[in-house]
């Protein structure tokens, strides 16, 4: 799993952007940056089609990421969700496929929904994106929540809040599966 990835958040969404935005993922790519992150939510659709421009020719390159919308975290609507990101991403499975946060559809539901495509090959590994640690211990400890491959946390030098909202018994590192459950700092 790449340390750094590619986001996609605010792409997607004025048309007269995506020339330099397909540009700034290619720019990526080819200096190394292989894991891009989108959403449905995305510029409504819009971030996964630029997407699907920057990867024409070059899918096998990338770890692709997206979530679906909690609203749509249903068994149904997780399925159709899906669906609908491949076809605006162009292809035929996703790496990694995750709940965008929690919402009101009980998370056991959520992940029952996420082994259908997962059994179709149509998404490798399923995860989370920010939840809190109460959430994340509850995800754990339902059945599917064992099959959490990532939990994806907003981070970065201007927003560092999981610095001190999330226990380190919550915070994945260096790979898929690899959670680090009640280290102390200094042993990892």
């Amino acid at each position: 799993m790449p340390v750094l990835g590619q986001g996609t958040w605010r792409m997607g969404e004025n048309g007269t952007r995506r020339n330099a935005e397909v540009a700034a993922l290619r720019l990526g790519l080819d200096l190394g940056m292989t894991l891009i992150d989108t959403a449905e939510m995305y510029g409504s659709g819009g971030a996964e089609v630029v997407v699907a421009v920057a990867l024409a020719g070059r899918r096998s390159e990338v770890i692709l990421v997206s979530k679906v919308y909690p609203h749509n975290a249903t068994r149904a609507g997780t399925l159709e969700a899906c669906e609908h990101t491949l076809r605006r991403l162009k292809t035929d499975y996703l790496d990694l496929y995750l709940l965008h946060w929690r919402g009101t559809v009980p998370l056991d539901e959520t992940f029952e929904a996420f082994r259908s495509p997962t059994q179709a090959g149509k998404i490798l590994d399923y995860g989370v994106s920010n939840f809190d640690a109460p959430d994340m211990e509850e995800a754990r400890a339902i059945l599917g929540g064992t099959e959490i491959a990532t939990h994806q946390v907003l981070y970065n030098l201007a927003r560092r809040g999981i610095e001190w909202d999330l226990p380190f018994s919550c915070l994945i590192i260096n790979e898929l599966r690899k959670i680090v459950t009640d280290a102390p700092p200094n042993d990892i």
